[in-house]
């Protein structure tokens, strides 16, 4: 029979969030507009005209929020700070209201024993920064570098693990290759230049965030990297499959990483930019020391070499004669595979890039059709499944010696979810949107097992409840 699998004693339960999906109040106290507020108001652009004005109005319901994180049994919470929450133009002095709301949270969050871990942009620009150019406009980096640097001295003597950017991949393609995500634009060439501003600005909120939060101060970034498969071992399915790492992962990783863009990239995006936008610094300045790596974890992406009349919107390439292939096995209500795998091969990965960087699982979830049932609870075996799956997957990778210190399932609560409105459910909470009312499911309460013991049961016991 299997045994139960031990974590370390130290290793960080948490959950996480994003501010433009959870807050509300988007007009409260000074709060400034982002580029999803303007976004989400452009007919067809989110599901049923849907946005985030309210969410689940956790701007106004942080202390029972913190209470439903002590009863998970989270060690940690991961949340993001709202730009335009504390610089409603993009520049200039921090508005005092946003930062204190934050310093109340995470003045809670610790009073309740959670750590809190900080992530500086989840994608809700201030719009007055995109109206002078955005993400493709390089001074936005700097910009970002003070907003940075104002949160630091406001919660540098609180907060120990700051996260500069979120999935800086979706920021540049789905805002700017595909438009399917805020700003909404449909221009190659833009989508690079911001991918090269991203990195600039995360390699100066790094620095900004050791000068105003002090030594101590652990500096990540969250990437959600492409775990991309061939569908076969002919070299044309593995050649795509490669220069879909090169445009997709390794134009974020190597300039971070190693300090210089890959080998062949410049070449490889020649038809769409001159990389003129590149400086002499720039990559120094990106190549800011990491004192840990944040990944994102949902699925893989078996690809092969041909066209795709049905490409997904959603998974925008630079890349021609890509087309993704649908293996047997589970989806989850986003139309991805349920492959636990990919998160070990993952995590080893890095490992081997980086031995002995601290690694989190910085999201990791699921989408599932969620209801509340007759009694009042609601029964997701299936998150509960793949929750258990993908921590045994964490534990294969701790086997073979990755440096895993902490889990944060994505999400904490149900929320807005970007383009698909309020219609998948991420949350080990449920949320009735129309009252409020917060229900912690039955995946949250098998969590909380985990959270509190630190160990993962051999088997799902499906009759779990807490």
């Amino acid at each position: 029979m299997t045994e139960p699998r031990r974590f370390p004693t130290d290793f960080l339960w948490g959950a996480a969030t994003s501010s433009y999906q959870i807050e509300g109040a988007v007009e409260a106290d000074g709060r400034g507009p982002s580029i999803w507020d303007t976004f989400s108001r452009i007919p067809g652009a989110v599901v049923n005209g849907e946005n985030g004005d309210v969410a689940i109005d956790h701007y106004h319901r942080v202390a029972d929020d913190v209470k439903l994180m002590g009863d998970l049994g989270l060690n940690a919470y991961r949340f993001s700070v709202a730009w335009p929450r504390v610089q409603p133009t993009g520049s200039g002095p921090a508005n005092q209201a946003g930062l204190d709301f934050y310093r109340r949270l995470t003045d809670q969050l610790l009073d309740a024993g959670i750590a809190p871990a900080l992530t500086l942009y989840h994608w809700d620009l201030p719009q007055p920064l995109q109206d002078a150019g955005g993400w493709p406009n390089r001074d936005t980096a700097y910009r970002f570098a003070e907003y940075a640097g104002l949160v630091a001295d406001a919660l540098g003597d609180r907060v120990n693990l700051w996260i500069t950017l979120n999935e800086s991949w979706c920021a540049a393609y789905l805002g700017h290759l595909s438009g399917e995500h805020a700003p909404g634009i449909k221009d190659p060439a833009q989508a690079l230049a911001s991918v090269h501003t991203l990195n600039l600005a995360h390699g100066l909120g790094a620095a900004a965030i050791r000068e105003h939060a002090g030594p101590d101060a652990k500096v990540a970034i969250a990437h959600n990297i492409q775990v991309n498969q061939a569908a076969t071992d002919a070299p044309p399915d593995v050649a795509v499959k490669t220069k879909l790492d090169l445009v997709n992962n390794e134009i974020l990783l190597a300039p971070q990483l190693d300090g210089a863009y890959p080998e062949g990239l410049f070449e490889a995006t020649a038809a769409f930019t001159d990389w003129s936008f590149v400086r002499d610094g720039d990559l120094e300045i990106i190549h800011a020391p990491l004192d840990a790596l944040g990944l994102n974890y949902y699925s893989t992406s078996t690809v092969r070499a041909g066209e795709d009349p049905d490409r997904d919107p959603f998974q925008p390439t630079l890349v021609d004669g890509v087309a993704r292939v649908r293996p047997e096995g589970e989806y989850t209500e986003m139309g991805w595979l349920v492959e636990p795998q990919g998160l070990t091969d993952l995590l080893l990965d890095m490992h081997r890039r980086r031995p002995g960087l601290p690694l989190y699982i910085t999201e990791n979830g699921a989408a599932f059709d969620d209801v509340v049932a007759e009694d009042g609870g609601v029964h997701d075996e299936r998150r509960t499944a793949y929750l258990h799956a993908h921590l045994e997957a964490v534990g294969r990778a701790l086997d073979a010696g990755a440096n895993v210190r902490g889990y944060f399932a994505w999400s904490l609560t149900d929320n807005f979810e970007w383009s698909y409105g309020y219609g998948k459910r991420f949350g080990l909470v449920h949320v009735d949107y129309a009252t409020q009312t917060r229900t912690i499911k039955d995946s949250g309460h098998w969590y909380r097992g985990v959270t509190t013991t630190g160990v993962l049961p051999a088997a799902v016991d499906p009759g779990v409840d807490g």
